[in-house]
C-alpha cells in the first residue's frame, strides 16, 4: 500500500507540474546585444540574410519603440534591468563601477574576493552576483522549479553573471589572460567537461592567425562613413584604422586577447560555446523549461573604438546576422517552431563620436572633467575650509559624508554649492542633489530617469547629466577625440531593438512606448511564475494576445 501511495503522489506531481507548464516552451533564449543601436537593424537589412534579423522582423513581434527608463545607460544596469524587470535604484546596479565609501575606492559591479577564479589562475574568476539587491527572472525561474536550468554566458564577467542571477547553474565569460571562458567559485568549483574540451579547442589562438576584412566587397558599404575615418581608434600597431586587419601581423609580439574580441570571430566563438551549452547542458530536453542567456559583447568593444558610422561596426552587425541565424536554425531544428521562445534586445546604444559632431556644425562637444573637478575640490575647500570632495565616478560627486557628519557641517548647503557650481560648466545639461533624487515627486522627465538609477549607498551627493551629445573626458589631447561611448538619457542611448519570435508570438509591430524593465514581467506570464521581488515593469500585453 505505502508504494502505491508513493506512485500516486509521484503521478500527481508530474500532473500538476505538466498542467502548471503546458502552455511554456521548452527552453526560452534572451540575447542581449551589448550596444546595439535601433536603426542598425533597419540601416543595414540590405545586407542581412534571411534567417537572422530579417526572420525575426517579418515572423516574430518587433516591439520598435522600446527604451531605456532611467540613468545611467551602461552594460552593468541595462543587463541587470532586462532581467530583473526593474531600474537601478531597486536592483543597486548603478553603474559598471561605483564608488565604495567604506573601501574608499571605486568597485567592480560583479567582482568578489570571497570568491575564486574556476578555469584559470587569473583573478578574473573572482566574481559573483553578490551586489545584485533583487533576483532575476531566472532566479524565480529556479525557485519555482528547482529542476529547471539556467545556463548564462558572454565575454564579459557582468553580461554572463547578471542575467544568470543568484542560482545559475552555470555562468561563463572570456578570460583574457588564458583565451579561455571560465567561472567563479561562486557558480562551480570545477569546470564541466564539455566547458574544457570546449576550451581545449583555443579557437581565439586560430583566430589571431586569421585577418579580419569585410564579408562584402568594401566598396558596397555605403551605409557607413568612408573607412579611414579620422575618429576612430588606431588598434595594436596599425597606422590607419582601415580594413583588412591581420591580427597575425598585429599580434606578433605578444598574444593578445583583446584583439581577438575587438573581431567578429569572437561572435562566432560565443555562439559555439552557446550551442556546445545547449547540447551538453542538456536544455530543453525534458518537460521543464530552461533558460540560456547570451550576450553579445563585441559590439560594443568595436562600436567604442569605432564608432556607429564606421565600415567597422556595420561589418560586426553583417556577420552578427549569420550568428543569430545559426542560433535560431538550431533551436528550430532541435525544439521545433513552437517549442522555444526568443528575445532579442539590447543593454544600451551608443552617441555618435562628438568631434564628428562637432565638424558637422551638429550639437555636441566633451567637457574635461579632470580639469573643472580640480577647480571644484578648490573651490570647495575654500568656501568651507575643508576637502569635502571625495570622489567622482559616473558623472556622481560623492562627498565625505564622515567628515561632513563628524563637524556638523551644512551638507544641504554644500550640495547646493557644488550644483550650482556645476551648472556653469560648458555642456552640463541638468545637476540634481540626493534629496531631489531620494524623493524624485517631480515631473521633469530628466529628474525621473537620474532618480530611478540613483541609489543612497552607492550614488553621490550631486549627479549630473550633460547636453545632447557630448561626452566627459579626462584630458584635452588628439587622442581623446577618437571613438565614443555611452551612458546618457537621450534617445541615441536609450532607445533599442525589442524583438520577439517563438511560441506563440505572432507577427506585429508595436509602436507604444515600452520599457526595457517590461521584458522580465512578460517572461513572468509565458512562464506562469510569480513577479520577482521588486519588479516594477508591466508585462508586453500584445505578446501574451491580450491586444
Amino acid at each position: 500500500m505505502k508504494k502505491l501511495n508513493t506512485l500516486f503522489l509521484l503521478i500527481l506531481i508530474q500532473f500538476t507540474y505538466a498542467y502548471s507548464q503546458k502552455n511554456t516552451s521548452k527552453i526560452v533564449v534572451g540575447i542581449v546585444v551589448d550596444q546595439m543601436c535601433y536603426d542598425y537593424l533597419y540601416r543595414f537589412q540590405g545586407k542581412f540574410g534571411k534567417n537572422g534579423f530579417n526572420k525575426l522582423m517579418q515572423k516574430g513581434t518587433n516591439c520598435r519603440n522600446t527604451n531605456y527608463n532611467y540613468v545611467p545607460t551602461y552594460t552593468g544596469p541595462g543587463h541587470a534591468s532586462i532581467y530583473t524587470g526593474t531600474t537601478p535604484n531597486n536592483h543597486g546596479i548603478v553603474g559598471n563601477e561605483w564608488y565604495d565609501r567604506n573601501k574608499m575606492e571605486v568597485v567592480n559591479c560583479v567582482t568578489d574576493k570571497v570568491y575564486s577564479s574556476t578555469g584559470t589562475s587569473s583573478k578574473e574568476g573572482e566574481r559573483s552576483p553578490k551586489t545584485l539587491k533583487t533576483y532575476t527572472i531566472t532566479d524565480q525561474l529556479k525557485m519555482t522549479y528547482p529542476s529547471a536550468k539556467v545556463i548564462s554566458l558572454s565575454i564579459k564577467d557582468r553580461s554572463a553573471i547578471l542575467p544568470g542571477g543568484h542560482l545559475s547553474d552555470g555562468s561563463y565569460w572570456f578570460d583574457y589572460s588564458s583565451g579561455k571562458m571560465i567561472t567563479s567559485s561562486y557558480f562551480k568549483q570545477e569546470l564541466p567537461s564539455w566547458v574544457n574540451t570546449f576550451n581545449s579547442t583555443k579557437k581565439p589562438d586560430e583566430a589571431l592567425l586569421k585577418t579580419w576584412e569585410t564579408f562584402y566587397p568594401i566598396e558596397s558599404y555605403t551605409e557607413s562613413g568612408v573607412d579611414d575615418s579620422p575618429y576612430e581608434v588606431l588598434i595594436s600597431t596599425k597606422n590607419k584604422p582601415v580594413f583588412p586587419y591581420n591580427l597575425k601581423e598585429l599580434n606578433k609580439n605578444a598574444k593578445d586577447y583583446s584583439l581577438f574580441t575587438i573581431t567578429p570571430f569572437a561572435n562566432t566563438y560565443l555562439t559555439d560555446f552557446a550551442l556546445d551549452a545547449i547540447k551538453n547542458e542538456e536544455l530543453g530536453v525534458d518537460s521543464q523549461t530552461d533558460f540560456l542567456c547570451v550576450s553579445y559583447s563585441t559590439p560594443d568593444i568595436v562600436g567604442h573604438a569605432f564608432g556607429p558610422y564606421s565600415v567597422e561596426i556595420e561589418d560586426i552587425y553583417i556577420r552578427l546576422d549569420l550568428e543569430i541565424a545559426r542560433l535560431i536554425e538550431t533551436l528550430e531544428k532541435k525544439f521545433g517552431k513552437n517549442g522555444f521562445t526568443l528575445f532579442l534586445t539590447a543593454d544600451h546604444a551608443v552617441v555618435p563620436v562628438p568631434q564628428s559632431l562637432i565638424d558637422q556644425k551638429l550639437p555636441g562637444g566633451y567637457l574635461f572633467l579632470e580639469q573643472k573637478l580640480k577647480a571644484l575640490k578648490n573651490d570647495v575647500k575654500k568656501k568651507f575650509e575643508f576637502d569635502l570632495v571625495e570622489s567622482e565616478e559616473n558623472q556622481n560627486i560623492y562627498l565625505n559624508r564622515k567628515l561632513i557628519d563628524s563637524l556638523h557641517l551644512p551638507k544641504k548647503a554644500i550640495e547646493t554649492f557644488i550644483a550650482n557650481e556645476i551648472r556653469t560648466w560648458d555642456g552640463v545639461k541638468a545637476v540634481f542633489v540626493s534629496e531631489e533624487l531620494e524623493n524624485a515627486s517631480s515631473t521633469n522627465n530628466w529628474m525621473q530617469m537620474v532618480s530611478k538609477g540613483y541609489r543612497f549607498d552607492r550614488s553621490g551627493e550631486v549627479v549630473f547629466i550633460l547636453e545632447p551629445g557630448y561626452l566627459t573626458k579626462n584630458e584635452d589631447k588628439p587622442s581623446s577625440h577618437k571613438g565614443t561611448s555611452h551612458g546618457s538619457a537621450f534617445n541615441y542611448d536609450t532607445h533599442v531593438p525589442l524583438i520577439w519570435c517563438g511560441n506563440g508570438i505572432r507577427k506585429q509591430e508595436i509602436f507604444r512606448p515600452i520599457e526595457i524593465i517590461d521584458i522580465a514581467p512578460t517572461l513572468i506570464h509565458l512562464l506562469n511564475l510569480q513577479r520577482t521581488g521588486a519588479m516594477t515593469g508591466n508585462p508586453i500585453l500584445e505578446i501574451l494576445n491580450q491586444y
